[in-house]
Order: structure tokens, then sequence, then C-alpha cells
């Protein structure tokens, strides 16, 4: 272990909230602490924003007085950088400014003792250009913590091009101590959260621009149905849409406008209308008292079939066919098939990335009615549909009617590729995909990440792994040719994990990557 020992000195700069945060974990973990802002009174509000934080913590019994008056006695507001002489590892976490930052680090380095460790909490600025200027640019490196800093256990060690090995061991090993889940990420645009979530809002955003559900709907099916904790739009009104689409617009220019990064136009304009989210009261939600609430759409009760008759293996969603015996229907089930429900008047089939329209072109029956993928479908409580324009309405009733049985909400949306979870995931795992090829993070790393820093029901890539890496590129392949945009090219690393039928991410069952 190369942690810091907890008696030697941690100095943070910028009291916000995040500043603020890091100071109250390495106060908590023993260390005495710097807390710095360059504006007046800052610091001192930090330091009184992390007491009532311990304040709270003690109402709730998490601790008592004594341990609570400890940490506070650990936090010293610090009137200059020039006390900071003693400390063993500064950590930055000011404006998202990349020559402020130089300048703040520059300074630093004549007043800290050479075997000090310097952190920048950059999330989305380079930590290469950030150290580049330095005299010894290998002490400097990226400890990046997730927002509230005391709750949320990730921290992204981030290596520039110089940061030296022993550096990022003892940030790591640090953060450990500090009862911390850090993960190795290298100075890319995003790093990994930051980066493998943008497909999550885009692909969310395109669906509500191309008229393929409500805003309502596409995240009651996110969460019903994909077992997100949160809906996309839900997300980005939290996180504020100005803050979102910079880090989004910061990450597309930084690939040099690779498609896969493109900014929203609709997020553009509420930008532009001063809706950013629930701090003004309005996004894509109205937060306002009096504002009705928006709620998806959902389909009304429909006859439940007489029987269902199962041709092949579902796939991933093989549960169904235990669900549907459950529920008492009469369910016969044949080996020959390619992956088909049928029940009296309709045809249903998981998607594959196509379009029911053309897919019932192409050779599928025309009463076709696709579904999507669910986390989990015996425990899914929504599940979205999309009708062949072929379909007559009594299909539509009838896949209803087969969904409403087994206790689901059902949301009929617009015939588009790749429906919303399924589409959403087979994004996300090739974006996880390519960060692995790029070397940007090892795929357990960028697991970790994506369940840790942003609660995702499971890593991208795992989950991948479980329906089958072969099927999310099928998918991938299907939404480039609907749309003819390379923003859905698929991964190298997924290409060649597929011809090898390796797993995506080490951990998973070699029985899942047909």
């Amino acid at each position: 272990m190369t942690a810091l020992s907890n008696h030697e000195t941690i100095a943070v700069i910028g009291s916000g909230a995040m500043g603020s945060g890091i100071a109250q974990v390495a106060a908590c973990a023993g260390h005495p602490v710097w807390l710095y802002d360059a504006k007046d009174g800052a610091a001192a509000q930090g330091r009184a924003n992390i007491l009532a934080s311990l304040d709270r913590l003690v109402s709730k019994g998490k601790v008592n007085e004594d341990e609570r008056n400890t940490i506070a006695s650990r936090i010293s507001v610090a009137s200059s950088l020039s006390v900071m002489t003693d400390a063993r590892l500064v950590i930055e976490a000011i404006v998202e400014n990349l020559e402020v930052k130089r300048a703040v680090f520059s300074e630093l380095e004549g007043i800290v003792s050479p075997s000090c460790i310097l952190a920048t909490n950059t999330s989305s600025l380079s930590v290469t250009a950030i150290a580049a200027g330095l005299e010894f640019p290998g002490r400097l490196a990226g400890f990046h913590f997730f927002n509230p800093a005391p709750i949320m256990k990730l921290v992204e060690i981030v290596s520039g091009l110089a940061s030296e090995p022993t550096t990022l061991d003892t940030l790591y090993d640090t953060a450990l101590a500090w009862g911390k889940e850090p993960v190795r990420a290298t100075s890319t645009p995003g790093f990994i959260v930051n980066r493998v979530a943008r497909p999550f809002y885009a692909e969310a955003l395109r669906l509500l621009e191309e008229g393929a559900a409500s805003v309502a709907t596409i995240d009651a099916v996110i969460k019903e149905s994909g077992g997100f904790r949160m809906g996309p739009f839900e997300l980005m009104d939290l996180i504020g849409h100005d803050v979102n689409f910079a880090v989004t617009r910061s990450v597309f220019e930084a690939y040099f406008g690779d498609p896969r990064f493109r900014p929203s136009l609709t997020q553009q304009e509420l930008i532009a209308a001063g809706w950013l989210g629930r701090k003004t009261g309005r996004g894509f939600y109205n937060y306002t008292a009096d504002a009705p609430q928006q709620s998806p759409d959902t389909a009304s009760p429909s006859q439940i079939p007489a029987f269902v008759v199962i041709e092949g293996n579902l796939g991933p969603a093989e549960a169904l066919v235990g669900e549907l015996e459950a529920k008492g229907l009469m369910t016969v089930t044949r080996e020959a098939g390619t992956g088909h429900i049928r029940i009296p008047g309709a045809t249903l089939a998981l998607s594959d990335g196509r379009t029911a329209t053309s897919r019932a072109t192409g050779g599928d029956r025309p009463d076709l009615i696709l579904f999507d993928l669910a986390l989990d479908y015996t425990k899914a409580s929504r599940i979205a549909i999309a009708p062949a324009d072929q379909a007559p309405s009594s299909a539509l009733s009838a896949a209803l009617g087969l969904f409403q049985s087994l206790g689901m909400a059902v949301s009929v949306i617009d015939d588009v590729p790749g429906l919303i979870v399924l589409r959403t995931l087979a994004m996300l795992a090739n974006e996880g995909a390519e960060a692995a090829l790029q070397q940007v993070a090892s795929p357990t790393d960028i697991d970790r990440a994506m369940t840790l820093g942003v609660n995702y029901p499971r890593g991208p890539l795992s989950w991948a792994d479980q329906i089958g890496a072969a099927r999310i590129l099928t998918v991938l392949e299907n939404l480039q040719m609907s749309y003819g945009d390379d923003r859905y090219r698929a991964s190298q690393f997924l290409r060649r994990s597929v011809n090898a039928q390796h797993s995506l991410h080490p951990q998973a069952s070699p029985d899942a990557i047909n």
C-alpha cells in the first residue's frame, strides 16, 4: 500500500460543493485539511457547509458529537496558497478553465515540497494539458470525484502523458483508504463516465426528436423496463442542461466532430430559452407548483389472448415463456422457428435494430409487433412495443393483451429502429467497447465506473455479454443501415470479440457470447 498516512496534510483548492465535499472526505479519513478559495469568504462558507453536513450525520446517528467535533477540528481555512507548504497532496477543484488551473498549479510548484502530489478534479479538461509547463509534470494526475463526494464511491484516477506510476498508485491507494472505489483511466475526453454515458442522453434526445415517444414515456420505459434509476430526461434536468450540453459539446469537439458525440439541437434550444432544468424550475419537465404532471403514455386494457405459440428461442426474452406459463396461458413451444411469439391475430418479436415495417416488408408477417428489451422480464413493470405500418389495429390489440396479462403497463411507441432500451444499451455497450479499444480503461473498470458513478443497473459490457455480444453487433449494424449515420458504427473491439467468441467483459460467462 502506498496510501498517504492520515497524519499527512491534504489541501483542497476550491470550496464549492465538490471542493468542500472532497475536504470532508479527507477530514473524515483522519487528515488535517487546508481549504482555500480565491473568493473572499468562500472557504469559510465552505467549511460552514461541511459542518452543517456533519450535523446532519449526527442527527441521523451516523456519527456522534465527539466524532463530529474531531472531524471539524481537522479542517482549517487557508488565507492563501502560501500556507500549504506542509501539504502532501493538493487537490484542485476550481472552475473548468485550462489557463486558470495551469496558473494555480504553476504557483503551487513554488510553494509545496518536491514530494507533494498535485491532483486535479477536472471532469472534462486534459490532465496532460493541465500538467504541461510544470517543472515536474509527473507528480500531477487526475483525481476525479463524483458529486456529492462524501456519498459517491467512484473516483477516476486519470493519468496524463507525464504522470508517474508512483503518483497514480499513491492516489489509487489513498482513494481506497478513504473508502472510495477507484478506477484507472487515461487522459482522454470525458475519461470513462462522461464519455461512455453520452449515448444515454443522445439516444433519448434523438428518439424524442423523431417523435418516437413523449419525454415521460421514454423515461418510464428506461426505468421500468431497463432498470435504470432515473430516465435520461429526468437526469438531464437534474444535472442542468447548461452543464450536460457543455460536456457533450466539449467531448464532441475534442474528438474532432465524431458523430457519436453529436450534440442535440433540442437541448440547445432549452438552453437558449433558459430552461436549464430543476435549478430554473423548467427543463423537459415543468417543476413549478401548479404545473400539470407529465405521465407516460399507457395503453388501455385489451383482451388476453386465448393461447400462445413460442417458435424457437426468444434469446434475452426467453424468461417470458415461464411468465406466460405461470399466468396460466395455454402455451405451446416449438423448437423450430426464429424467435417469434404467435398469438391469434399477431406475431411478436424482440427488436433487432430494424423497424417492424422493414421486417414485415422483408419477410416477416404483416401483423408484426416488435417489443423492447427488458433488464429482467420477470420484474419489468412496463414494456414498449411498436407495430409495423402494415399491421392491422387488431394485431396491436392482441399484443397489448399479451403483455398486460403479465402485469405490465404497455407503451405503444412509433416504429423506430431499436426501440428504446435495446437501442440505448447497444450504444452504451459500443461506447464502452470503444473506450476499451482505445485503452482508456480496462473493461472491468469501465463497467465498475458506470455502475458506481451513474448507478447503471449493470455495467454496459457485462450486460451486452449477458444478452449476447453478437446480438448487440447486429443491432448496431441494423441501426447504421437504417440511418446511414456513422454515429452507429460498431467498435472494432466489439467485432473482434464476436468473431473470436470472446466476452467483452473478462468476468462474464463464456456461455453468454452467442
